[in-house]
Order: structure tokens, then sequence, then C-alpha cells
């Protein structure tokens, strides 16, 4: 009788089996890399602490570092990551981080006995630097960081960036040289992961603000009462106020259509405002929610994206991207929301009229100066 094993259907238990071992799989996975990264970071730290304290006051002399490799890959046939140059680095990453170590060595300690040091150690003085993302940044990405970025807060951001969006070493390079630091701005997105290009998505990032001032809006036109939503009205008023909204969206933006049509099988999708990015060469789909920010927000739009690259998108043009425009969020749950998404994703909040702070209404321009700057414009 022929064996029918590779074509059984499975049901859906065994896929929900299936579906919770893979997932035991990857954490025991991620785990073990972990340790493995605290273990050779723990190593280096201390091989980089025994060759500073003895290199840097001529205790050894000329050509030692390298005198060290050589006689080391000698005795252990096959090691790598001892070369002259990498035992360098070892001792700049102590010397860049032993500020930030809340401990000195005790007598007894064996000089390179450094294991489980980097555990006990407290805040740096300057940025907010998480532990556990440096931890979990490899070492070549830690040298890279500490060649090319002199301040701090700004290695502390590189290193946040690579232990959550999981950067190769090159992706680190490229955004490092495109000065993604200063050019991040503060819009809780996915652009650096779902875009490729890295001077493109620099460019994504900075097409975008982390919220938005409706100020041609008033929340008295739209509600009865402060509780009430109504985005159907809100879109509408956007709509009837497009050039306003743009000036305050960007002049890159060209309005297409208001509650734009997607048609998936039998069912019919709108997509509240669909714009074109002619700097970024692609098209740009705003959801407005009228509400706090919901994770399930995230799966809407993406699935928008989608039909629009499969329907709408041409050829020559750049995969869509899309923003939640939100009464209000929580940033944390945003970025952990967004990051497992492939599509290119941002979520922005916006204010109303009289919700701006009065420094926002002293500064912007009233209903006549609006109506000066777009005839300027004309």
């Amino acid at each position: 009788m022929p064996n029918d094993n590779n074509n059984i259907q499975l049901t859906s238990d065994l896929q929900q089996a299936v579906g919770f071992i893979k997932q035991a799989i990857q954490r025991s996975q991620a785990r073990a890399l972990r340790s493995v990264n605290n273990e050779v970071l723990s190593l280096y730290y201390g091989v980089g602490r025994y060759v500073s304290e003895n290199s840097r006051h001529n205790m050894w002399g000329k050509g030692a570092i390298k005198s060290i490799s050589e006689q080391l890959q000698k005795e252990i046939p096959g090691l790598t990551g001892f070369g002259e140059s990498n035992i360098k680095n070892m001792r700049k990453f102590y010397e860049e981080w032993c500020d930030f170590v809340n401990r000195q060595p005790l007598a007894a300690d064996s000089p390179v006995d450094e294991n489980k040091l980097l555990a006990e150690i407290r805040q740096p003085l300057a940025g907010d630097l998480d532990w556990n993302d440096f931890l979990r940044v490899p070492f070549s990405h830690h040298i890279e960081i500490l060649s090319k970025c002199k301040s701090t807060d700004e290695r502390i951001f590189y290193i946040h960036q690579c232990a959550t969006r999981a950067w190769s070493k090159y992706a680190l390079r490229d955004f490092i040289s495109q000065d993604l630091y200063k050019n991040r701005g503060n819009l809780p997105s996915n652009f650096t992961e779902a875009i490729a290009d890295t001077q493109l998505a620099i460019r994504t990032l900075k097409s975008f603000k982390e919220s938005y001032l409706l100020g041609f809006i008033n929340a008295e036109d739209l509600y009865e009462s402060a509780e009430e939503r109504n985005e159907p009205l809100l879109n509408k008023r956007i709509s009837d106020n497009i050039r306003d909204f743009i000036l305050r969206f960007g002049q890159d933006f060209m309005f297409i259509q208001p509650n734009y049509r997607l048609v998936y099988g039998e069912e019919e999708k709108f997509i509240d405002l669909l714009f074109f990015n002619r700097q970024l060469n692609c098209l740009v789909a705003v959801e407005l929610k009228d509400c706090r920010f919901q994770p399930a927000h995230l799966g809407q739009l993406a699935f928008y994206l989608s039909l629009l690259d499969k329907q709408t998108r041409m050829p020559h043009e750049n995969p869509p991207i899309g923003l939640v425009l939100c009464r209000e969020m929580d940033r944390t749950v945003v970025e952990l929301a967004i990051k497992d998404y492939t599509k290119p994703m941002g979520v922005a909040t916006f204010r109303l009229g009289e919700d701006a702070p009065e420094e926002y209404n002293r500064i912007l321009p009233d209903t006549q100066g609006l109506n000066a700057l777009i005839q300027e414009d004309e």
C-alpha cells in the first residue's frame, strides 16, 4: 500500500500544535542567541579591560597586542575573533563603556573573568540606555556604533534600533551614514525595516509628523457632546478643506480622492484619504480614527496597502505607505504592534482647532492667513 503520509491534510488541532511548537522553538532559539551574545560581550569586555590596563601605561612593549594575537592562534588552532584589530576593538569597547559599569574588580577576580559583569551595571549618566537592548546587540554592531557615533545619546539611539529592529551590520552602517539619528523625526513607524532603500526610508521618516493640528476644524462642528465621534463627518470636513489640510500635511502631497474605493472579491473597501507623494514617488493611504489607537487599525491598513499595491500602484512607483491618523495613542503600544508588519506604516495623532495649546494658537495663521498663503501659492 502506498504511503500517503505526505498527502495528509493537517487538522485544526494539528495546525495549532505546529504553531505552538514553532513558537516554542523560536523562543528557545532567541534565548540561546541572547545567552551566547551575553557571554561573548562579557568575554570581550573582560579581555578589553585587561588589555587596556596593561597596554595604556607602557607596561607592555610595542607590538605586544600583535604578538599576543599570533600566539593565541598557535595555541588555539582555528580560533576566530582574536586578531590584532579585534583585540584593539575589545579594548575600545571596554574603555568607552567602563564608566557605566557599577562595579570595580575585586582582588580575587581573574583579570578576564567578566561573566555576568554586564548584568551589574547602572543607568548611564546621559540618555536612557536599556541594558537589555545593550546585551542583545552583537559586538560587531557595537564597534560600528562606537567608531562612528561620538555622543552617548546617539550611541544609545542606534543600540536601541539594532536591538529592536534586528538590523544587519550593513543596514546599521547605511543608517549611520545617512544620519538617521538627526533625521529620524518622532513618528512611530516601521519605515526603517519595511523600506529597503535607506535613503528612501529616511526621506519617508522626514515626510511625516508625530502630530497634526487640524485648526480649520472645530469639535463643535462635529459633535454634540465630547464623547461622540463622527469619522465620516471628520473625513468630509478634511476633504472640504483639503488645501488647508495639505498645508499642515506637506506640500509634496497631492490629494487623489476621499473614500477611495477598492474591490476585493465581492467586497468593497474604502480608504479614507488617498494621496500621492511626489518626493517619495508613492501612494499614501490615510486612515482616520477618531478614537485612541488600537492594534487592529494596523491590520486594516496593511490590507488596504496590499490592495493598493495589487490594483492601483503603477510599475514605476514605490510601494504604497500607510498612516493611521488617530485622536490619541500610547507610543509603546504602537511600537510593539507595528514592528511585525512588513508594509510601511506609521501612526500619528491629530488635534482639532480648540484642542490646540495656546502657544500654537499664537503662532499659527488664522483662516484669513491660510487663504493668503494659498493665494500666494497660486
